[in-house]
Formats: structure tokens, C-alpha cells, sequence
């Protein structure tokens, strides 16, 4: 790597918010809020709206769509009669 043209990297706490749920990394953001973590060490900390923790695809919490009524309207909008489909 070349010297000097890489942003610094440290340790981050991001929360999430809705899951309840705080985890440890590295990255190259920064935050004035600090929060004191497990190991006793006082890290930046940001907080997030949606993470894995809480986002429908990876907990499996996901919502049903009704794809059928949303096709029926669309062709009774926009689309051939009921009666021609085959």
C-alpha cells in the first residue's frame, strides 16, 4: 500500500437502534459521542437505524406482498380485459 493516501482506520461501536444491538469494528468513520464497551475501553460510537441485526432479509422477518391484487389492479388499470387472459 502506499504511504499516506489511505484514511486512518480505528476502533467504532455501531448501535443499532431498533434491534438493541451493539457491535465492535473497525472503520474510518468518527463520531464526537463516545460509549465505554465490554473490554472497559471508551470507543466513537454511531448509531444506525437498520443493521443485519434487524433487517427483514437476514433475520427472516419478512413481509407478505400481495403480488396477486397488485396484478389484477395494474391490468384492470392499464392491462387486457379479465375476460381475453389466458
Amino acid at each position: 500500500m502506499k504511504p499516506r493516501i489511505h484514511p486512518d482506520t480505528r476502533h467504532v461501536v455501531f448501535r443499532d437502534r431498533a434491534a438493541d444491538v451493539a457491535f465492535l469494528t473497525r472503520s474510518t468513520a468518527d463520531s464526537s459521542k463516545r460509549i465505554e464497551w465490554e473490554d472497559g475501553n471508551t470507543y466513537p460510537v454511531i448509531d444506525v437505524e437498520i443493521s443485519s441485526a434487524s433487517h427483514p432479509f437476514y433475520t427472516g422477518r419478512s413481509r407478505v406482498l400481495d403480488t396477486a391484487g397488485r396484478v389484477e389492479r395494474f391490468e384492470r388499470r392499464y392491462g387486457r380485459p379479465a375476460a381475453t387472459r389466458h
